[in-house]
């Protein structure tokens, strides 16, 4: 994400579950990283940058944020000897929906 213009502050709370609970985050859609941004909006899991940009520049009306659950292999960050899993990018919105934001079908779609 730095490498994309990002800059992370880095926090380790003990709760993690409740952290992301009290965001809205619901267990389904819950994964091992957790991004806050400064308006508010929720990035859950190995979701790509370019995904992130794309939100980020036009939040869709209602949106909390967006996640990917679970560690997909060849998610960035989940990179693997060149193995991929598919995977979906959901969209999380504050009246406690979701759909598919986005699906991932190869790699190079990242």
């Amino acid at each position: 994400m730095s490498d994309r213009g990002y800059h992370a502050l880095i926090h380790h709370p003990e709760n993690l579950t409740a952290v992301k609970s009290s965001l809205g985050i619901d267990s389904e859609h819950q994964s091992c990283h957790t991004a806050v941004f400064e308006n508010g909006y929720v990035m859950e899991g190995h979701v790509p940058a370019k995904f992130v940009t794309q939100f980020m520049n036009n939040p869709p009306d209602g949106a909390l944020g967006l996640a990917v659950p679970g560690m997909p292999v060849g998610s960035p960050g989940m990179e693997m000897e060149g193995r991929f899993r598919p995977y979906n990018i959901y969209l999380l919105k504050k009246d406690g929906s979701t759909k598919v934001y986005a699906s991932v079908e190869s790699a190079d779609q990242q």
